[in-house]
């Protein structure tokens, strides 16, 4: 499996980050992995490489979390400008067509590339979010998004992941839990675990009455785009009732309940990944 790290600049200057999993050949077909709000690329490790064994996948860091610098103006944090980083990194890439995944937010980016950039989009994966945000759920992400206490060690950092997930990811185990925490945090200079995010990212969604806008029309308008909904049976993003109306206007939906689990699934879940390359092939 060889992954290459892919640096380039957005429109305002920004120097951003992104892994591309080589893939079997140059000209394999292309899998877009977009993680979710105060996350980074690193949550799809396992399975862009298991996915890399037929497809060249491409997991950027969105602005401000990981590898990708942090944003000055905190306003900038916001799936608009999200979306022409995507663009100029597929062009740099020379890609004209993707299958994406994405989780949550990212599932949210898909929706609105497929629309506003047609041809682009051949599929989609929604991981635990949908044309329509429970309100539950985006209180409690408004409640939390960037404002974790510091901690100290990498054992308070653990703790505090099972305190924002731990409702979310029941049943996982004391090493997986500190794999976690690793892909949530990167020890800074003096060795001391920081969340690998801005912590500025929360605010255009506390500030925002917009972000759960109505996108009910971008669903519509992908009428013809095949698309994998998974949901956590627990989500308090992805209602059962929103999920319902999905499938009820698009009755050729591919839907994935994954159980024992809130917002989002991991992927990592019996089942998920052979369903999701199931999918990806057609």
């Amino acid at each position: 499996m060889a992954v290459d790290e892919y640096r380039f600049d957005s429109h305002d200057g920004l120097r951003l980050f992104s892994r591309v999993y080589r893939g079997p050949a140059a000209d394999a077909p292309v899998v877009l992995c977009l993680h979710g709000l105060m996350r980074n690329g690193r949550d799809f490790g396992q399975l862009a490489a298991r996915l890399s064994r037929r497809y060249r996948v491409i997991v950027p860091d969105v602005r401000g979390r990981g590898l990708s610098a942090r944003d000055p103006e905190y306003g900038n944090y916001q799936i608009p400008v999200y979306l022409r980083d995507l663009q100029a990194l597929l062009a740099g890439l020379g890609v004209a067509r993707v299958a994406v995944v994405g989780t949550s937010m990212g599932g949210l980016m898909a929706l609105v590339l497929a629309v506003t950039t047609p041809g682009l989009v051949a599929r989609m994966v929604l991981n635990d979010v949908g044309p329509e945000i429970d309100p539950a759920g985006l209180e409690r992400l408004r409640g939390y998004a960037g404002r974790s206490a510091p901690v100290g060690s990498w054992a308070e950092a653990v703790a505090q992941v099972r305190g924002i997930y731990g409702a979310a990811w029941p049943g996982l185990s004391e090493e997986r839990w500190q794999e976690l925490a690793r892909l949530s945090y990167r020890a800074n200079a003096g060795g001391v675990p920081e969340p690998d995010a801005d912590p500025l990212i929360g605010e255009p969604l506390r500030n925002n009455p917009a972000a759960a806008r109505d996108l009910w029309p971008l669903w519509g308008a992908l009428a013809d785009l095949p698309v994998l909904a998974i949901r956590g049976a627990h989500s308090d993003i992805l209602s059962a009732s929103t999920l319902e109306r999905m499938q009820r206007t698009r009755p050729g939906l591919r839907v994935l309940t994954v159980p024992d689990r809130g917002h989002p699934p991991l992927l990592d879940e019996p089942g998920c990944v052979q369903t999701i390359e199931e999918f990806l092939a057609g």
